[in-house]
Parts: C-alpha cells; sequence; structure tokens
C-alpha cells in the first residue's frame, strides 16, 4: 500500500488538502499522513494548526497526524535542510519513527524550494511529489531554482481556482500541469467547520467572541509587519485605512478579524477610529483560531475588507462577497528585494480586486481581460525571476511594450527593467540593442567588473 504524506503549514492548507481528498485528486488505496508544521519566527509561540476550531472534521480524512517540529527538534522547521550525506539517514530515521518500514511512498508538499517541503524532498529522495498552493502566491514563479532531482518528480499542481482563467507560474519549468481544486469541494469542507463552530457558540456567540450582527463589512487582518514586509507603524495605518474604506462605503457596522498566528496586538488605536468615524467596531477574540473562510461562511458579510490575504481571494470566488483591496500600493512600493514571494500576491490584488475608489463590481474584480492578467503576471514574473523562467522573456517584452504606463509603473522598478534590458527604460531607437546576444554579455561583464571594484 502506498503511503502519502500531506504537509501542510496553516489552516487554509489543510482545508484545501480535505477538499482536495473529498473530490478524488488522489485516488487508489493509501494510508494518509498528514503532517502539520508551525514556520514562524517563533513556532512555538503560536498555535498549533490541529488548535484550529473544527480541525477534528479535517483530521478525519487522514489515517495519522504528526508534527514536523517535534520531528526535528531542537532545529527551525522554517530553515533547517539535512545535508547531502545525511540525508539517508534521515530517510532512515522518519521511516522508523513514523512507522513507515519500507512501504512506497509520495509527497504531498507546498512550494518545494523552501521550508519543510524542501527538507521533505531532499530526505526522501526519489518520491513521487504532489505540489499545491493554498493562496495567490501560487501565480508566480518557482522562488528559486530547485535541483532537477527534485523539478523532475513533480506530477501536478494543484490549487484553488483564485483567479479564473488565469494559469500559475509555479513550477512551469519543469512543464507541471497546474490542476484546480473543484471550488464546491472546498466550499462544503468550509462549511463542515462552520458548522462545527456554530456547535460550539449555541446560544452565547460572545463565549468565543463571534459577533451577532447582521451582514457586518469583514476586515481581514495580516502579519505583514511579522513578515517583515512593512514596518509596524505602516501596518497600523493600514488597519485604520481599512476602517475608513469600509466606512466611506457606507457600512456602519465593522468586524475586525486579527491574524490569528500573530501576536496579539492592543485594538484601541482601531477602535477609536471607529468612534470618531460613528461607527461600530468589533474586534474578534477567539480562544482558538477560526479559519477566514468559516468567518466568511458565518458571518455572510456585506462587504470583504483585505490586502492580499488568500481569504480575500476566496471571498470573491467562492463565497460571492464584494471585496476592497486595501494597502497594496504601499506594499508594492516597500517590498524588498524585488523577488519577494509577496509581490505576487500584491500585483494581482492591486491589478484585478476592486479598491476603495473602485469598489462596486459583482465579483470584485477590475474590468480586464485574462490575457492581460496572463501579460501581466508574466512580466513581473521574469523580472523576479529571471533565471528561473527565461522562457518568459518574449510574453514580458510584449506586455511591457504595449501596457507600461503611468498605472502599471507600480508593478514594476525602473533598475530591474534596466538591469534585464526590458522595455521601458531603453527608448524605442533602441530597442533592437535589447536582442542583441554579444551587447548584453558585454553589459554584464561590465556590470561584474563594477561591482568588483565596488
Amino acid at each position: 500500500m502506498t503511503i502519502r504524506i500531506f504537509h501542510a503549514a496553516s489552516p487554509a492548507a489543510t482545508v484545501l488538502l480535505a477538499a482536495a481528498v473529498d473530490a478524488g485528486c488522489f485516488t487508489g488505496p493509501a494510508r494518509r499522513i498528514l503532517l502539520l508544521s508551525r514556520t514562524g519566527p517563533a513556532p512555538e509561540a503560536v498555535a498549533d494548526v490541529s488548535e484550529t476550531v473544527g480541525f477534528e472534521r479535517l483530521r478525519a480524512r487522514f489515517d495519522e497526524v504528526l508534527s514536523w517540529n517535534d520531528a526535528i527538534f531542537p532545529f527551525h522547521p522554517a530553515g533547517w535542510l539535512p545535508r547531502a550525506d545525511d540525508a539517508p539517514l534521515w530517510e532512515r530515521h522518519f521511516r522508523r519513527a513514523w512507522g513507515l518500514g519500507d512501504e512506497a511512498l509520495e509527497l504531498v508538499v507546498d512550494s518545494p524550494h523552501a521550508g519543510p517541503a524542501r527538507a521533505l524532498t531532499q530526505v526522501f529522495a526519489g518520491v513521487p511529489v504532489e505540489v499545491y498552493a493554498e493562496g495567490p502566491g501560487g501565480y508566480g514563479p518557482t522562488g528559486e531554482k530547485i535541483p532537477p532531482l527534485t523539478g523532475t518528480r513533480v506530477r501536478r499542481l494543484l490549487h484553488p481556482d483564485l483567479v479564473p482563467g488565469v494559469r500559475p507560474l509555479l513550477l512551469g519549468e519543469y512543464g507541471v500541469e497546474p490542476q484546480t481544486v473543484p471550488a464546491g469541494a472546498i466550499i462544503n469542507v468550509v462549511g463542515e467547520l462552520a458548522d462545527v463552530d456554530a456547535e460550539l457558540t449555541a446560544g452565547e456567540a460572545p463565549a468565543v467572541g463571534l459577533p451577532v450582527v447582521a451582514a457586518p463589512a469583514l476586515l481581514l487582518g495580516q502579519d505583514l509587519a511579522g513578515a517583515g514586509l512593512v514596518p509596524a507603524a505602516e501596518e497600523a495605518e493600514l488597519r485604520l485605512e481599512m476602517v475608513r474604506a469600509a466606512v466611506a462605503l457606507g457600512h456602519t457596522r465593522l468586524v475586525f478579524a486579527p491574524d490569528p498566528y500573530a501576536p496579539w496586538e492592543d485594538p484601541a488605536a482601531l477602535l477609536a477610529e471607529a468612534d470618531r468615524l460613528g461607527v461600530e467596531l468589533t474586534v474578534l477574540d477567539t480562544p482558538a483560531p477560526v479559519v477566514a473562510d468559516v468567518l466568511l461562511h458565518r458571518l455572510r458579510p456585506a462587504l470583504v475588507v483585505g490586502c492580499t490575504s488568500t481569504a480575500l481571494f476566496g471571498a470573491a470566488r467562492f463565497h460571492g462577497l464584494p471585496v476592497v483591496a486595501v494597502g497594496t500600493g504601499l506594499l508594492l512600493e516597500r517590498l524588498t528585494p524585488y523577488e519577494n514571494a509577496e509581490r505576487i500576491p500584491a500585483t494581482i490584488a492591486d491589478a484585478l480586486l476592486s479598491g476603495p475608489a473602485d469598489a462596486g463590481s459583482a465579483d470584485g474584480r477590475k474590468p480586464g481581460g485574462e490575457a492581460e492578467w496572463d501579460g501581466l503576471l508574466a512580466a513581473v514574473g521574469f523580472a523576479m525571476r529571471p533565471k528561473v523562467r527565461p522562457d518568459l522573456r518574449p510574453a514580458a517584452e510584449r506586455y511591457l511594450a504595449a501596457h507600461l504606463d503611468g498605472h502599471t509603473w507600480r508593478y514594476f522598478k525602473r533598475r530591474r527593467l534596466a538591469s534585464l534590458a526590458l522595455p521601458g527604460v531603453v527608448p524605442a531607437r533602441l530597442a533592437f540593442l535589447r536582442s542583441n546576444p554579444g551587447l548584453r554579455r558585454v553589459a554584464r561583464r561590465a556590470r561584474a567588473l563594477k561591482r568588483g571594484r565596488g
């Protein structure tokens, strides 16, 4: 019997995996092991995925639940990798510790270029790999070049269809075909969790802090500062902007849902801003983490406001709710280096989702064609990872030549385009120089010499 090891580092990942199992994405007799990890800066200080409200319903899809953090203690799960010579020893250790014996294995992991997924694919060398992307990051390129012995083992990319018609770039360098997890399966799993939460709060919603209000505006918190994306002061201002955006659109009852895996923060400034604007604000405070989609299902908010969270995309796509993206321009400006993995979610949210000034579309999306979105992602993806996806250069050049203007410049950096000899920096009359390989070699050599002297 094949043993499938499903790795998950968040409640949203566990929901997606459960939906994929329900939808028949994994066939054949197999023993299913759910391997959970906590990968934040201080993993011991945050709740485990298994503490999420309704987790027992998700657990029913798996034969066993294990902890990656416990398995590699005292190493940090986000950065630990086995030395190449030690990988066979670790494989023997895990097979014995997890009772795997000599059975055939399959891995189901998130992006295999970082974190526990990378370690697992190195430890279990030669094992078939299925990759999933739970959020909009999957629409971007692979974070870095992954070894061919890993990339060629990946059979497919599972993902929720957050942006219909747009093809993910992740692992495209290996020809990996994306496959969507049916929306109906995801919605059914979320419905199960919402039922569990309703049982826990029946008759007394304040017991877990779930507000009893009709159609509020839901504000989704994110730990952007904790991830090093923006300064804490700017994230605090972004939250205030979310309140102002909801109020400007006519909402008087607001619910703020903090990131349950972020450090607790005093909501006094948010409450004071709501009071100043004359609206009612409830700050969600639950004893156990609640999946954001469960809040969407339970509250059926009249508006969802966020920055780049997966739940913001899911609200529009799976729950049919109006959404507004706030702070994406700030995030695009602050992200460093350019290849930061959050750039693709920020780009998609800014380009596709309604902002405070243009809210009101039925599906929460700005007008535009799929070809235009694909072109934008190809251009940003190539600029982020030109060595990983050199095949995207022609598409990037076409998009930049046709669409680069005062608005779309926000998705690019002038120095980045110049270093890659892309349209937008080089004058049109000299555009032929970009395709001259000899001149590009000379330019690269000159830059290398300049760095050496520096």
